[in-house]
């Protein structure tokens, strides 16, 4: 199976220079914990990625009310292709400790995301049951 298969196609992206209130607000509306950032408005040139999490420890927590998605975004996340294997996409949360992996085309480009939810609901549960203990094994230094 392919990671095209059970991306999420095209999600929605902020700035690094959208406030971090307005990225929690569309994470709310839309009901995603995660959100692909990109270079510039109108641009799907994936530069980071800011989660839920990120907003309430680096924003929130610290009192930064005017705070922007650069203030909180992980920079240069891990990545994958389209056309790559499920299989791979999984290892590498394994490895990076990650839940959500965005998948770029050739040109760097943001064309879906896969969540940790995503290979559960699609995949072969015991590897992905090895997956999730992975991701969830304390000491990850990552946020996403």
């Amino acid at each position: 199976m392919q990671a095209k298969e059970i991306m999420t196609k095209t999600p929605s992206v902020v700035t690094p220079d959208t406030s971090a209130q307005d990225a929690a607000r569309m994470m709310q509306s839309e009901d995603v914990g995660v959100l692909p950032v990109v270079d510039a408005p109108g641009s799907r040139r994936l530069v980071g990625l800011i989660t839920d999490r990120d907003i309430a420890i680096r924003v929130v927590a610290e009192g930064r009310t005017s705070a922007k998605v650069s203030d909180a975004m992980t920079s240069d996340p891990k990545t994958c292709k389209p056309d790559d294997d499920v299989k791979d996409v999984m290892a590498l949360m394994g490895r990076e400790q990650v839940r959500r992996i965005p998948i770029v085309d050739d040109t760097g480009a943001i064309v879906g995301i896969i969540a940790q939810a995503d290979i559960v609901i699609d995949g072969d549960d015991k590897r992905a049951e090895k997956t999730i203990e992975k991701i969830s094994q304390p000491g990850g230094s990552h946020s996403h």
